[in-house]
């Protein structure tokens, strides 16, 4: 529940992670199943935590997409749900376009700005130039950032989800102890490239067995310099590229203490405004859907109830939406 697009009341979330664990990632059937157990009694959750009733509400966003579409569904179903039967208008939101607007929750950051999503299923460099005016400057050609982390992670038997693990490890490892490579470093382009990356750890691993036992913290340590370089050393490119001095840095892997500080280190040398958002608010939440969801509804862009899942929403697709009301 968010007041304005700016003020949290409530942020309840109902985690699945020690559900996926066990299978060692994300089972899409399974998450749809929780989705639809959690959905009613999270939003009675949320009301009661805000002190809030059904009647007071504004308006409702829901994830439209990118993700599983069975999950998507769920949240989709239950906010046409309310949106019909308390007459309230409904927002279908990009679920990327909230990650980069996270921020916002916390501390307000002018536009434009350049922005980094990096999370299980996206690395992709933005510039942002305003609520729904958006533009793809490079985005990742296989596996993303996250991806890879729970991959190595499954590779040397760390449990899901992997970036936590790997971040845990790498805290006592030597980052210069295996030297992997920066897959595109230098190729003059603005994507990213993973799956490369991972297939190193497995060539190393199958040749060094040891460093999945005792040298295990290195190894950890190793990977995730490589990323945090790649991830960094692009971000920086496209910063001097367009000459704009303010970065967010967003979703899931933005958790990631190597990343926020390599991120901090080159804000710092480069005079960059630096924002990411806390860790609460990097990893999925509904809050950081309530940001641009208002915004839209303040601008009396709704959606109708042929709302439908996109399994695939590209970014760039959403200045029709402005187009449209403007």
């Amino acid at each position: 529940m968010v007041r304005d697009g700016r003020t949290v009341l409530s942020n309840v979330i109902a985690s699945q992670i020690d559900i996926h664990a066990e299978y060692g990632g994300v089972v899409p059937e399974i998450a749809s199943r929780k989705h639809l157990e959690s959905v009613s009694v999270v939003v009675e959750q949320a009301l009661s935590d805000a002190g809030v009733e059904v009647g007071a509400l504004d308006g409702i966003a829901v994830t439209q997409g990118p993700g599983l579409a069975g999950a998507l569904l769920v949240g989709i179903s239950a906010a046409k749900g309310l949106s019909l039967g308390r007459g309230l208008p409904l927002i279908g939101v990009n679920h990327i376009e909230g990650h980069l607007l996270a921020v916002f929750l916390e501390t307000p950051v002018a536009f434009p700005f350049i922005a980094l999503a990096v999370s299980g299923g996206h690395s992709h460099l933005y510039r942002v130039d305003g609520v729904g005016r958006y533009t793809t400057l490079g985005q990742t050609v296989d596996d993303a950032a996250g991806e890879a982390f729970d991959k190595v992670a499954k590779l040397i038997g760390l449990p899901y989800p992997g970036g936590v693990a790997i971040d845990r490890l790498a805290a006592t490892g030597d980052p210069r102890a295996i030297k992997f490579p920066r897959p595109l470093l230098n190729d003059g382009s603005y994507n990213f490239s993973f799956s490369g990356l991972k297939t190193a750890v497995l060539t190393h691993v199958n040749k060094f067995p040891e460093s999945k036992g005792a040298g295990v913290n290195d190894l950890a340590a190793s990977f995730q310099a490589a990323v945090c370089e790649v991830l960094t050393k692009k971000t920086a490119a496209a910063v001097a590229a367009t000459g704009i001095k303010r970065l967010v840095v967003a979703g899931g892997v933005a958790c990631n203490s190597a990343l926020r500080s390599h991120m901090a280190r080159f804000a710092a040398e480069q005079g960059v405004e630096l924002s990411i958002p806390s860790p609460g608010l990097c990893s999925d939440n509904a809050a950081m859907i309530a940001v641009p969801g208002d915004f839209y509804l303040e601008a009396g862009i709704n959606s109708g109830f042929d709302l439908d899942a996109l399994p695939v929403w590209p970014l760039d697709r959403l200045a029709s939406r402005l187009k449209e009301a403007f």
